[in-house]
């Protein structure tokens, strides 16, 4: 099995921190999710999380004109330039310091950053081919507290930077003779935004207060004059004639209060209104503005939840709506005006919301806690989620989202399970219930109690979807139901101690139970319930799992072991030492070294690849470990998260944070900040000491490998992470010789002799060749060339066609090949299933939602001609006093007047593709 394993999207966490921004063709979101940036599809409905990552969370994103190119900064400044287009990392860079936004110039050469109270201009990167891409140009002081925002004018000329110290500063991009730099006042609180009006220098600025500020301007963008250089500056710019533009640093130093001598004849503001968000007695902070400069639209978010849609310049509010009750973090409007991208850091929330037709183009939210669980459906399409939040969520693997929440539970949620037929969630609470939800009907038909009331760890599901068992924390007892009545079975006890893990085995009536008493039991479903084997173990049991054929069972241990076990004889056939692989971090208030900490040293999920020659493994650590279960070895390290913004993330402490009075951590260092611990001073009433920041830890609760084998997905601190096979820049052949070449294969298809070319093509094993010879095969002789396929190729086939399903357009012509390899290998197939059923599994999911996309579009398209033959009927004929039809004869008159061309070739060849499976099956 192949381990070329990347990471492909992060689902769960839709967004953190930082600010949102749209796509240039406004179908886009781009949502900073920690250390990682989004990109949500809201035309196709997919969500991609590109494939970076930064060293601490992601304070802002700036977009280029273009859509391009995108500079990422975290909050230790460092910044990334990415390539929108190839999705990749072109340089790094570090500002010295902390930034708090960066934003383009409209015509794409210039790019300002604000950090600390200066703000810092700098050349475009891609203009030119450059040893370094970010060459700074200007440096821009004039405010004495730390900078806010930033705006820019339409032409380029002229940029305004808000600042903590309540003014606003008007910059030119070049030397202007007539424009002063000078601060723009009225303000009694923290500037949030400022923002240019369409074409001209006009100005808004808004305050934390609720406060609207209007400038207005007396000389329009045209009116700005350059300012001529005089003296060596002169001479020297004529010698060199702009050969080095951008190599030389500029500073530029603004005056709060100009002499009334140096105003003469240059550019002046007034302020022509000044209005106000909160009523008389309401205080609620404006945390964050945007503003569309075409439809001359404001959008203000408030901490309390609440946005407004006012329009400008006249102050008349259009539209006010409360999202949450949480602080709106940050806004973005795209090109047309139409939607609103609303983040909460708080719930983890994004929006989009079309104001004119008052709807959610986008609504999702992640956990508000840590995930615990994650179960994948029987054929991949989906993945369920639980969390310390109580929710149980639904996720759909193809676009990323979210479709269905359960909100049931009024307690963390311990365990989820699918049952085989893949439309049940059954799920384990700490509220003492174990409830069953319906995936066709989206509710709780099913709910579970105890006698007593307990606290359940863990939940089964037995192969039949027929007995449904749970496993408690405090009365150390294994609970029996039936699905179909929801009556209590049996209570089985014996375990001494909570019980940590069960597990059915997929193809025996028999549950293995874990628990910390150190003993992993096996129930026997059908012989009464009794204990059949009692496995003795040398630490508390933490994780069970059986191999997918049921021959093998895992046991996680605290002692950091993994044992093997054969449940048919209790006889352990062995184990694997993992202490030294898990390799936890030090969290920065431990006063043990990471090496000599027992705590954490252990893994806490386990799960067994889909061919059952591997076993995965995580825990309390940045690490998931592969496992070669026969060689005992370790095959490959992943590192899940290179966040520095969680905790236990390095094995060693900066020692710069050690001092004599002890650890800087223990200090709140965000306690200025708006968000951050306001530490109150003698007679102030706000703040409280005991609300302090905190790092969540970082740690791998759950692991699930795909039943397709294809992808695995890991539940973690920063959320649901999918790891993909990346097979595009393999080059694996098999059986390869020196006759088998591309041209051989090319002159075998010219010759018509499609079998031997085929068989070259998957020897070779490049997949454009490998496609070009099955391609080549009229769909006449498909069956021919089918039937001379030896079963080793025939295997190869099948995952070669349940991958093109996903990529090709030739949807007919790979069903008959699936039909026909189904159809004639059927019998040899079922007797190797074990081995086959990923692959199976892969085809039945990408047959599957080509099925759901094509009925939607054929049951669209024949409403829509019934209406269209109706509506034909009806044109120029009175309506006659004759009683109706009854509705049978009119369902016969609709079916006689449809006649859809080849629809009984398509639908032959999805029956017998569905035949196949089912014989597999």
């Amino acid at each position: 099995m192949k381990f070329a394993y990347r990471f492909s999207n992060l689902l769960g966490t839709v967004y953190r921190c930082g600010n949102l921004n749209f796509t240039c063709d406004g179908n886009s979101v781009i949502s900073p999710v920690g250390n990682r940036i989004t990109v949500f599809d809201l035309k196709n409905n997919k969500s991609n999380t590109l494939p970076l990552a930064t060293r601490y969370n992601i304070k802002c994103v700036g977009l280029s004109p273009d859509g391009r190119l995108a500079v990422v900064v975290d909050e230790g400044g460092d910044a990334l330039l990415v390539s929108l287009v190839c999705r990749s990392v072109l340089h790094h860079f570090h500002f010295k310091g902390c930034v708090h936004s960066v934003s383009f110039s409209p015509d794409g050469r210039k790019f300002v950053v604000t950090k600390g109270s200066i703000a810092q201009m700098y050349h475009a990167p891609g203009r030119k081919r450059e040893f370094n891409a970010f060459v700074l140009d200007k440096t821009y002081f004039g405010p004495y507290d730390e900078t806010t925002c930033i705006d820019w004018t339409d032409d380029s000329r002229c940029f305004a930077v808000g600042s903590k110290d309540m003014s606003t500063w008007v910059f030119g991009a070049e030397r202007w003779d007539n424009l002063i730099y000078y601060a723009l006042g009225g303000h009694k609180d923290a500037i949030v935004a400022c923002f240019f009006e369409c074409s001209s220098l006009d100005l808004y600025t808004l305050s934390q207060d609720g406060t609207l500020c209007v400038w207005q301007c007396d000389t329009p963008p045209e009116g700005l004059r350059l300012k001529a250089p005089t003296g060596w500056k002169a001479d020297l710019l004529q010698r060199e004639d702009d050969e080095d533009e951008g190599e030389q640093e500029t500073t530029i130093r603004g005056k709060a209060t100009p002499a009334a001598g140096e105003q003469q004849g240059k550019v002046k503001y007034s302020r022509l209104a000044k209005y106000f968000f909160n009523k008389e007695g309401d205080f609620n902070n404006l945390t964050a503005a945007a503003y569309h400069r075409k439809t001359h639209l404001l959008v203000t978010g408030f901490a309390s939840g609440i946005f407004h849609l006012h329009e400008l310049p006249e102050f008349n509010l259009i539209h006010s709506l409360s999202i949450s009750d949480q602080r709106i973090e940050s806004v973005a409007i795209n090109s047309s005006g139409d939607w609103i991208a609303l983040g909460c850091s708080g719930l983890g929330q994004l929006l989009v919301w079309e104001w004119q037709s008052e709807s959610y183009v986008l609504k999702q939210q992640g956990h508000f806690n840590s995930m615990v669980s994650l179960a994948y459906s029987p054929d991949g399409q989906y993945i369920v989620t639980g969390g310390d939040d109580g929710k149980v969520k639904v996720w759909n693997t193809l676009s990323g989202f979210c479709f269905i929440t359960f909100t049931e539970h009024s307690s963390g949620v311990t365990g989820v399970t699918f049952t085989a037929t893949g439309y049940v969630i059954v799920t384990s609470s700490m509220d003492g219930t174990v409830r069953a939800f319906d995936l066709h009907r989206y509710r709780n038909f099913r709910t579970f109690t105890s006698p007593r009331p307990t606290q359940f760890s863990c939940v089964a599901v037995d192969s039949s979807g027929e007995i449904v068992s749970a496993g408690a924390q405090d009365s150390f007892e294994i609970f029996i139901w039936s699905m179909q009545t929801g009556r209590l079975l049996e209570v089985l006890s014996g375990h001494e101690g909570p019980i940590s893990g069960l597990c059915f085995n997929p193809m025996k009536s028999v549950l293995a139970s874990a628990s910390w008493d150190r003993t992993v039991r096996l129930w026997d479903m059908v012989d009464s319930w009794r204990t059949t084997e009692t496995l003795a173990l040398t630490s508390d049991a933490l994780a069970v799992t059986f191999r997918p054929d049921g021959a093998e069972l895992a046991v996680a241990t605290l002692n950091s072991q993994i044992t093997f076990w054969d449940p048919e004889n209790a006889v352990q056939t062995g184990s694997i030492e993992g202490r030294h692989d898990l390799k936890t971090g030090r969290k920065e208030l431990d006063k043990v070294t990471a090496k000599h900490s027992a705590k954490g040293k252990a893994f806490t999920t386990l799960c067994y690849s889909a061919d059952g020659q591997s076993v995965l493994a995580g825990g309390m650590s940045k690490f998931v470990c592969i496992y070669h279960v026969r060689e005992q070895i370790l095959r490959k390290k992943f590192e899940i998260s290179c966040n520095l913004s969680l905790d236990a993330m390095e094995e060693f402490l900066n020692r710069r944070k050690m001092t004599e009075f002890g650890n800087l951590a223990l200090i709140d260092q965000d306690a200025g900040e708006e968000n951050g611990v306001a530490v109150p001073l003698p007679g102030v009433r706000k703040g409280d000491m005991s609300s302090r920041h905190f790092k969540p830890e970082i740690r791998v609760t759950s692991l699930h490998f795909s039943p397709t084998g294809r992808c695995w997905a890991a539940t973690s601190t920063e959320g649901l992470l999918i790891y993909s096979l990346d097979a595009q820049l393999l080059f694996d052949p098999f059986e390869l010789d020196t006759s088998v070449t591309p041209g051989r294969v090319r002159a075998a298809l010219r010759q018509r002799d499609f079998t031997r070319a085929l068989l070259m093509a998957f020897r070779l094993n490049e997949r454009k060749l490998v496609q070009e010879a099955l391609e080549s095969v009229p769909p006449d002789e498909i069956e021919i060339v089918s039937s001379s396929l030896p079963d080793l190729y025939v295997d190869k086939v099948l995952e070669f066609l349940a991958s093109s399903f996903e990529v090709s357009r030739h949807l007919e012509f790979y069903l008959l090949w699936t039909q026909k390899l189904l159809m004639l290998h059927g019998q040899k197939l079922k007797a190797r299933v074990g081995k086959l059923l990923p692959a199976v599994q892969f085809l039945q999911k990408s047959i599957q939602q080509h099925l759901d996309a094509v009925s939607k579009l054929c049951d669209w398209n024949r409403y829509n001609m019934q209406y269209a033959l109706a509506v034909s009927r009806q044109r120029g004929v009175k309506c006659p006093s004759e009683p109706p039809q009854s509705e049978e004869e009119e369902q016969d008159d609709d079916n006689d007047s449809l006649h859809l061309l080849g629809a009984g070739h398509e639908d032959g060849a999805r029956a017998g593709a569905g035949a196949g499976l089912r014989l597999l099956g």
